[in-house]
């Protein structure tokens, strides 16, 4: 069964960190809980991408 699954590469700067996390929650979804290796593989770089992508709190002086 094949996913409705982005083809096309986005860089963080493309997409918000809540864009991102809601293409990672709907990974988790289609897998029932347990991830192949390419799903892993998915993830990995989902998760790289979001930590990009989410606004990094600044320091105090």
């Amino acid at each position: 069964m094949l996913h409705s699954m982005s083809t096309t590469v986005e860089t963080a700067s493309e997409r918000s960190a809540a864009e991102v996390n809601e293409e990672i929650r709907a990974l988790w979804r289609r897998s029932g809980g347990t991830l192949t290796t390419e799903q892993r593989a998915e993830y990995q770089r989902l998760v790289l991408e979001w930590a990009a992508a989410a606004p990094q709190p600044s320091r105090a002086a």
